[in-house]
């Protein structure tokens, strides 16, 4: 008994009690930041060198639905135009809102009037998810996995996954939704109480991450089904999943 006291003394507190005030290690890159430096003339390295073309020019916009956050454009801009900060707030329901500039604000990535109304009383109380991965090589599963143990907790908000999609109150994606994968997409989607809602999580689900022009993604899916809401990331952190969820929440609400 003592052993375990020891134990606990030692490792202090194991909880995030708001992660809403919390930043992301400095190993793991957030929301990136277009500065108002100049860039140099005809200067296009961060465009050249980005392995998923998630950059454009003039003015410099960095999707972050594609990047997979290599930091290569911030370690070769000459005039550190890109930066990555420790801000996890990412998510959002709008696909253009996943562009970012110099101009961006955190605050409109959630758009509470894209929110449907038939899925705001799901979203509004205790929320069931049911995952599928599409071709995913596991770090966005870890990540959504990591998002309920003792540290992070976002079951303490009545959000959890469920093995079963008939228990469920939403689908959430990961991986670049190769061929193979529609079919159990589909029919896990179908096997949903409706109203649900529709999660793409990490850069490969959003717009096909390192893969997208790999014969075997088929995202033909997607022309069906619109999501309600995106989790840029390679992996998204726990942080940038929770806030995403609570954000949909909450302009649910409005």
């Amino acid at each position: 008994m003592f052993d375990t006291l020891k134990t606990f003394l030692h490792q202090g507190r194991q909880f995030i009690p708001d992660p809403s005030s919390s930043k992301l290690p400095v190993v793991f890159p957030g929301r990136p930041v277009i500065s108002s430096n100049l860039c140099a003339e005809n200067c296009s390295i961060c465009h050249d060198i980005c392995p998923v073309q998630a950059i454009t020019l003039r003015p410099v916009t960095l999707n972050t639905g594609s990047c997979i956050f290599c930091r290569e454009c911030e370690a070769s801009c000459p005039e550190k135009k890109i930066t990555f900060s420790n801000d996890f707030r990412m998510a959002s329901n709008c696909s253009e809102n996943l562009a970012i500039h110099q101009d961006s604000q955190v605050e409109s990535l959630i758009d509470p009037n894209l929110v449907r109304k038939e899925v705001i009383r799901v979203i509004g109380r205790s929320l069931k998810l049911r995952l599928v991965s599409a071709g995913s090589c596991n770090g966005c599963e870890w990540e959504l996995n990591a998002s309920g143990n003792v540290n992070f907790d976002i079951g303490r908000w009545g959000i959890e996954f469920v093995a079963s999609p008939r228990h469920a109150d939403g689908l959430v994606v990961t991986g670049a939704i190769v061929e193979n994968s529609l079919e159990a997409i589909r029919i896990t989607y179908e096997a949903i109480p409706s109203p649900k809602i529709f999660v793409l999580a990490g850069a490969c689900a959003i717009q096909g991450g390192l893969f997208k022009h790999s014969p075997a993604v088929k995202r033909e899916f997607l022309n069906t089904y619109k999501p309600d809401l995106y989790l840029p990331g390679c992996p998204p952190h726990p942080l940038s999943i929770i806030n995403g969820f609570l954000s949909l929440i909450e302009a649910g609400k409005k």
